[in-house]
Parts: C-alpha cells; structure tokens; sequence
C-alpha cells in the first residue's frame, strides 16, 4: 500500500487500486475534500486556488483531475503550469488566493506523484486541518456546484519569472557583486523545473551555466534525491568543466545541494549553514532547523551570538517554531532553506542566491568555504516497512535502552550522546524507518547507524 496521508499532504505512487494508490479517483477524492475544507471555512463568494506542478510524467493527468475537480466545487483556479514549490508558494498571496496546491512527490522517484496543499499565506497546512480534509475525503462530503456556478481557469505561466524578480529584489542578494566574479556553475536539475527556472535565475546574476539534465521532461536520469550515492554525473562534470561548483536541486526546487569546486559534496547539511552563517552576518538573530539536521547550524548561530532551536521533522514545524522565535533563517538538513523576508517556505532559489552573493564576498573557494566550517558527518539510512514491524514498539524499546542519555521524543526518539547522536523516526513521505547519526568522523556516524540498525532488527525479529 503505497498511498501516504500526512502532514506533508497526500502521496502515492500511480496506478493501482483505488485507496491503496494515487489512482485519478484518489486524486478528485483528495481535491475535492481540499476544496471543500476551503468552502467550509470561507465566507467568501467565489474562492480562488493557484495550482502549479513539476515536470513528473504522470503531472499533466494529475493537474487536469486537480483542476477540473476545483471548477466542479465553484472555485477559480490561477495555472501556473510547470512550475516549482516555492514558486506557487509566493503566487499565492501574490495574487490574493485562498490557497494553493503544489503536484509534486519532491524528492520521490517517478512512479510517485503527490498533492502538497497550501493555506492562503501560501504555507503548508498544519496538522489540525490536514486532519480535517482527511475526515472530508474520509465521508466524501462533497457538495459540487450547478452548472451556471462553475469555476473559471486562468493561465498565467509568468510566475518563475516573477519568483526570480522577488529573489533578486531581497536586501542580501547582490547580483552585480556576482556579475563581476564571472563564475561558471554546473546545474542538475533531474529532468525537472529547476532545468529552467535555476539556470534563468543563475543567468540573471551574470554566471555561466553548463545544464546537465536540465530537459524538464519528467524522465529523471537517477534517483532524484540530492544524496552523493546519486551525484556521480555531476560532480565529474563539475571537475571536466573547472566549475566554480555545481547546483543540484529535486523535481520541484525546495531542495538544494551544491557541489565544491573540488568534485566533492559540499554536504546538503551544509547549505543551510552556509547561508545561515551569511544571513547572521548581516542580520544578527536565532535560527530553526529540525531535529534530524547537522549540530552544525548550531555552532555558526552561537558563533553569531544567535539562538538556535530544533523542532520536528516536516516544514510546517520547523516553520511554526521559525515563528514563535522570530527567526531570521532557518530550513531542514535536507537542503530546504527558509528565508522568512520573502516567504516561510523551503526555496532553492533564494538559497542559490544567497550562497552566490556569499561566496562573491569572500576570497575563497567553495570547498575552502567548506573546510572552514565545524567538522561533522552524517549517517542517513533507512529501513523498509513491513506490516509486521511495529514501529511504536521499536521505538519505546530504544528509548528505554538508552534511558541514561540525553532523549527527545517529540518526533520519533533522538538520542543524545557526548559527541554523537541518532535520531530514529517513521518517515511522513515513504513506508520507511529513518536512522540519522552524526559524529565528529564519517566512520563514527556509520558505525553508530550500524549498531543502532542492528539493534532495531534485534527488537523488531527481523
């Protein structure tokens, strides 16, 4: 059973039966309650959605289904077309709608599709009303609209552009300081909406761009999470092309990873604390990231005289605690980069051009910069879920193994060690068990990840 109901919106892999999959009758199932959420909560007249998606195979069926189910509802609908995440993030109150709906899966790989759905601030729902849409499309109390209610279609394919200007507008990013390093910059964009809006957006800061896989045709060319077991192309080509660094980003641009000068994975982990580090420079204050990131942006916000705090995993929490501690910068170790000045919302573009107008005031290279950072390395693994696996178990048995250390459970359970941690938890987005370690060495963090993962099968019978 492949279809995933949670904070992070619904995803499921295409075809299949329906309930257990994102078949087209999921979809509408799943739009319409979205929909009717909206209705239910609005006085307004006519409501209106902005709808944008990433260039996956199966995009151009889920957003007409999408799409057409809003219009049966009465409600208008802004199309952006191909688009990216946190582009249809500031269209959203851009144009005064009441909300949005990104077709995307991120980072999944292609069989996947997914509905991430937006409030009016062009945010992520939190869990409380994801909840309530799950109990509409539970009872399918649904309440479509007469023919002459219908709702109305409106193209505007304009909205990367605008994105750009948005980004290039912000106090700390100053293209003309780049336009003079005359950097070239390797871009990966997995055959998907980054192949157009990152090169543009590059282009429009006067650097030279070398595209691989940047066709936003949906046919990714390898596994389109941002992780250096996928990256080989990218950093060979950054080498061959004496790249300044490379550029990688998922199918719709939340994510972002770079690549040193070097060939070398600059960390995903490190390129919220890279920007992190230039944001506090210019304007001082505390940051947010979550509970499985680098101890890292810790350092650099103390460093700054900032204070740091983590939350759970999933964007609209570290977002709701970016909030509550008026934070200047904050994101997920994944990559996702938050920059409240222009939106709450993961967004590569506005972390491309941050890292550019960084890098543009020093005198270093990219993996000079690198180097110049606390030294930690991290561990990422999984464990696939089986119905027999009960993970609430496996993680009451850890906590009370390691009763001794430093617990937090407020998502899943970390554990708190001396130098080292790992932090255990159910993923919101795959049928999956994630095991993030970190320590001050690679071999430290993967020999803790084993022991933990060994531990895991030993409780769990597997």
């Amino acid at each position: 059973m492949t279809l995933i109901k949670s904070i992070s919106g619904i995803r499921g892999t295409i075809g299949g039966k329906v309930g257990d999959n994102l078949t087209p009758v999921d979809a509408v199932k799943f739009a319409s309650a979205y929909g009717t959420f909206l209705k239910n909560n609005s006085s307004k007249e006519k409501l209106t959605v902005v709808i944008g998606r990433d260039a996956r195979i199966s995009g151009s069926m889920i957003h007409n289904l999408v799409q057409n189910t809003l219009i049966g509802l009465g409600i208008n609908v802004i199309d952006l077309g191909l688009s990216t995440t946190p582009t249809v993030e500031v269209a959203v109150p851009l144009e005064k709608a009441d909300g949005g709906i990104i077709l995307t899966a991120s980072h999944n790989p292609k069989q996947w599709n997914a509905l991430k759905l937006l409030n009016e601030k062009g945010e992520f729902l939190n869990g409380a009303d994801g909840a309530k849409i799950l109990e509409i499309a539970e009872a399918e109390a649904f309440d479509f609209v007469d023919v002459d209610s219908l709702g109305e279609i409106t193209t505007n394919d304009s909205y990367m552009d605008i994105h750009i200007d948005e980004v290039l507008d912000l106090p700390l990013v100053d293209a003309d300081l780049v336009k003079t390093k005359k950097y070239k910059v390797v871009v990966d964009a997995v055959n998907s909406t980054g192949g157009i809006v990152i090169p543009n957006l590059l282009e429009q800061m006067g650097v030279e761009v070398v595209k691989l896989y940047c066709e936003p045709n949906g046919h990714f060319p390898h596994n389109p999470e941002p992780l250096k077991e996928h990256l080989g192309d990218i950093c060979k080509l950054v080498v061959e092309e004496k790249a300044d660094f490379g550029i990688v980003v998922d199918p719709d641009v939340d994510r972002l990873a770079f690549i040193s000068n070097d060939g070398e994975m600059f960390g995903e982990e490190y390129t919220l604390v890279a920007i992190a580090d230039y944001v506090l420079s210019k304007t001082p204050g505390n940051t947010v990231s979550n509970m499985s990131s680098s101890r890292a942006l810790r350092d650099i916000t103390n460093k700054h005289n900032g204070s740091y705090q983590a939350s759970a995993v999933g964007e609209v929490n570290v977002v709701e605690l970016m909030k509550a501690t008026n934070a200047i910068i904050g994101g997920e170790g994944n990559g996702g980069i938050i920059y409240p000045e222009l939106h709450y919302g993961r967004d590569s573009l506005v972390g491309v051009a941050l890292f550019l107008t960084y890098l543009a005031n020093q005198d270093k290279t990219v993996a000079e910069l690198r180097a110049s950072y606390p030294q930690y390395y991290m561990s990422k693994n999984k464990i696939e879920l089986t119905p027999q696996i009960d993970v609430d178990a496996i993680l009451v048995a850890m906590t009370e193994k390691y009763k001794n250390e430093e617990i937090n459970t407020i998502d899943g359970v970390k554990i708190d060690f001396a130098t080292e941690w790992v932090h255990l938890r159910k993923s919101n987005t795959e049928p999956i068990i994630r095991i993030y370690t970190e320590a001050p060495t690679q071999a430290e963090a993967d020999k803790l990840a084993f022991r933990i993962i060994d531990e895991i099968k030993a409780v769990a019978g597997i």
